[in-house]
């Protein structure tokens, strides 16, 4: 998660990618906790290969790991050479069962992770894979080939960026491999190229296989993935401490602890951080973060920072921390 967020700013200017929040938690704790979930066994570590976030930032996410039950870890990634050598930053990590994801893949399933299998990729079937990288199956649900970005139609099931590996030394030994022999694909060393090396030797990987993949590569992804999350938790969503005064609230929505709703209406699928303050508005399908004030807005399809004021009419803002929009 040591990337820039480039498709994401302005938000990510101010916050890391990975801590901008989703229904209410930062977008890599519904990560951690969705592959803790589908886990068959405790997970000792987990390892947040990052960016120079800022002292604040590796705190909340070593609280995030510890109220797992988990170590927490910090790995810095300096430059970005790619994702075999985004994993080999935290190469001390890599021992018995691993689990590999990216920051920016939220699922929804309903499943227990197999951890006797030797490796396994997840997968969803999109209808066009021409942007993803794609597997190939046998007969006997082995996966046969990957293919990055396929311009002819050879799969239609997308890696979605989580992987187990049974045996994390050898993961790495095959990573090093790369590194020491500068193996790379445009100037990057990439995972893909490590596991064509271990099929080639006789590991057998098989398809993982979730009920939703969810993006937050951009605004609008990032709004559609929060209106899922909302839908798909609305039971366990309760709102906190806020205070409503002659305001509608539409289900499914996230309120945040100190939020004030004045003569408006809220919903559905919108998230508020705490400390924000909703007056005279029509607020549906949008993010606001924390300490923001929207007022006299009609608001869809958006995204408004922390610390930030809006007022007017719009189904698409991404407005960043501290700005002024009337």
């Amino acid at each position: 998660m040591a990337g820039m967020g480039k498709r994401m700013r302005p938000h990510t200017l101010t916050t890391p990618k990975p801590l901008i929040p989703i229904a209410g938690k930062p977008m890599v704790q519904h990560i951690v906790e969705d592959i803790t979930k589908v886990c068959d066994e405790p997970v000792d570590e987990i390892a947040f290969v990052i960016g120079r976030f800022g002292k604040e930032a590796e705190n909340n996410l070593i609280a995030v790991a510890e109220s797992l039950g988990a170590k927490g870890s910090i790995h810095y990634q300096d430059e970005p050479l790619g994702t075999a050598h985004a994993i080999m930053c935290a190469k001390e990590c890599l021992k018995g069962k691993v689990v590999v994801a990216f920051a920016d893949t939220l699922f929804v399933a309903n499943f227990k992770m197999d951890s006797s299998q030797e490796g396994i990729i997840w997968v969803q079937k999109v209808a066009d894979p021409k942007p993803f990288g794609v597997v190939k199956l046998d007969n006997n649900n082995v996966i046969t080939d990957f293919v990055e970005k396929p311009q002819e139609f050879v799969s239609d099931l997308a890696i979605i960026g989580i992987y187990y590996f049974k045996d994390g030394e050898y993961l790495r030994r095959e990573l090093q491999y790369l590194l020491d022999n500068k193996l790379t694909q445009k100037g990057e060393y990439q995972l893909t190229d490590a596991l064509e090396n271990m099929k080639a030797k006789g590991t057998k990987f098989t398809p993982g296989k979730v009920t939703e993949w969810l993006d937050c590569g951009n605004k609008d992804a990032t709004v559609y993935t929060n209106q899922r999350i909302l839908e798909v938790y609305k039971n366990k969503l309760g709102t906190s401490n806020f205070v409503n005064t002659n305001s509608n609230i539409i289900q499914p929505c996230f309120i945040g602890e100190n939020v004030k709703l004045i003569n408006s209406t809220v919903g559905p699928h919108v998230s508020i951080g705490s400390n924000s303050v909703i007056e005279n508005s029509v607020v549906k399908n949008s993010i606001i973060q924390t300490n923001t004030k929207i007022f006299n807005a009609e608001l869809a399809n958006s995204m408004i920072g922390n610390f930030a004021e809006f007022s007017g009419k719009t189904n698409d803002a991404s407005i960043s921390d501290y700005s002024t929009i009337r």
